[in-house]
């Protein structure tokens, strides 16, 4: 299976096949689909909601799609110049996300799928206002609307050998079922855009779920939101190696309202050697400090703390993702578009790009290690007020340790300072003041 997804992937033909086993309809003459009657608009581009869940807190997750999506498609070098650039949007709800791969991140064509056939109109509507804009000579089919289960869809595509270059699935819940699918329709190199909003399953009360869709056993730690994002790249990780392919994490983006992880990864070919980024992360309750281990340590965890012969001070999660969050590089370049189209210091929906993307830059640093500290769990131990967050950072930084302000987690800090250092940091900054 794993050498037929490898195979290079066939142009679609003018006309793309329809899904397998489809049930006949009646025939019916296609009417000119009419303006939407409640028009939203994000970033320049209208559209209508209709009957359909639509967020607009979600907007900063959609603009980082889009911005991913041109980075792809501009670094795209392909023995045939001429090859369309392919998006399949698997659970569109409305279309917005599907419009805007075809208007911002300039698709060629756009698969826009929702297992709700009752939204069809609504979707229709909002691609046709991509057509009536555009111009006359380019007015060949850019899209296709169809009503499937996602997992189905992405199993034809594949068993069709219609490959794509991004594909984008905006699920609901924790069931990663479709992973495997979305990773066989994907081109080699091709970006997979993965969600979840299983937020239980990330703060250790739903251990059975995570380990049914993630292989990952998760218990409650301080940084949870953190462990979904991990856990949701880790469960990615492992679906790519029984394929015979390895991912690498672009972006991981945790939104509050939700909540909701998604993660951008790149699909390329060949098992990696080793598995030094999927492992253990393990808290120790009684000091405070978090560290990683590897498969080969098992059966050796333990904290180098006074208490560490209790073991219920110690908590272990995994397996699941212990490497860099976000690729530098990649949100550098996302910052300079987004810089380029007049998008990072415009607040959309309370969200800066320019400054989340900042905030992502920094955490990026490799020597971070998983987790996140928060100011009162520092005031806390240290037994002293929560000092300013900025100093905090600057002094952790001027003692030689990587230390930044974390997207994900509200009035905390990532550092590869130890914590009885970080907290000696914390007392003397009290000290001064």
């Amino acid at each position: 299976m794993a050498a037929a997804a490898a195979a290079p992937a066939l142009s679609f033909p003018t006309t793309l096949h329809p899904p397998l086993h489809q049930h006949p309809r009646r025939r019916r003459r296609r009417r000119g689909a009419e303006p939407p009657a409640c028009v939203y608009s994000e970033r320049g581009i209208t559209f209508d909601p209709g009957s359909a869940f639509y967020r607009s807190d979600s907007a900063a997750g959609r603009d980082l799609a889009v911005l991913a999506a041109t980075l792809h498609r501009r670094r795209l070098r392909r023995p045939d110049p001429s090859a369309p650039f392919l998006c399949l949007d698997a659970m569109c709800g409305c279309g917005v996300r599907a419009l805007r791969y075809l208007a911002q991140a300039g698709a060629d064509f756009v698969w826009a799928n929702d297992a709700s056939d009752a939204l069809r109109p609504v979707i229709v509507n909002n691609l046709s206002r991509f057509e009536r804009a555009a111009a006359p000579e380019a007015m060949a089919r850019r899209w296709v609307v169809s009503h499937l289960d996602a997992t189905r869809l992405l199993a034809e595509r594949f068993l069709r050998r219609e490959y794509f270059d991004v594909i984008d699935v905006d699920s609901f819940g924790g069931d990663a079922a479709y992973i495997r699918a979305a990773l066989l329709a994907l081109r080699i190199g091709g970006l997979l855009y993965l969600t979840s909003t299983d937020w239980r399953s990330a703060r250790g009360y739903g251990s059975r779920s995570s380990l049914s869709s993630y292989g990952a056993y998760i218990r409650p730690v301080p940084y949870p939101n953190e462990v979904g994002l991990r856990m949701l790249i880790g469960g990615a990780v492992r679906e790519a190696a029984i394929l015979g392919f390895h991912i690498t994490p672009l972006f991981s983006y945790y939104a509050y309202h939700g909540p909701i992880f998604r993660v951008m990864v790149q699909l390329c070919y060949g098992k990696q050697d080793g598995i030094s980024n999927y492992g253990f992360i393990c808290h120790c309750k009684s000091c405070g400090q978090s560290r990683t281990f590897g498969f080969d340590e098992l059966g050796q965890i333990t904290c180098g703390c006074a208490d560490k012969t209790d073991p219920s001070s110690i908590t272990v999660v995994g397996p699941l993702w212990i490497g860099p969050l976000h690729d530098t590089t990649f949100l550098t370049e996302m910052l300079s578009l987004a810089t380029e189209w007049g998008w990072a210091n415009t607040i959309e929906n309370g969200v800066t790009l320019e400054k989340l993307l900042d905030t992502m830059i920094e955490e990026s640093d490799s020597r971070l290690p998983p987790g996140y500290i928060r100011l009162d769990e520092i005031a806390s131990r240290a037994k002293v007020n929560s000092p300013p967050l900025g100093t905090l950072i600057n002094s952790l930084r001027k003692e030689g340790y990587a230390a930044c302000r974390s997207h994900i987690g509200a009035n905390a800090i990532k550092t590869s300072c130890p914590i009885d250092a970080c907290l000696e940091v914390a007392r003397e900054i009290r000290n001064l003041r």
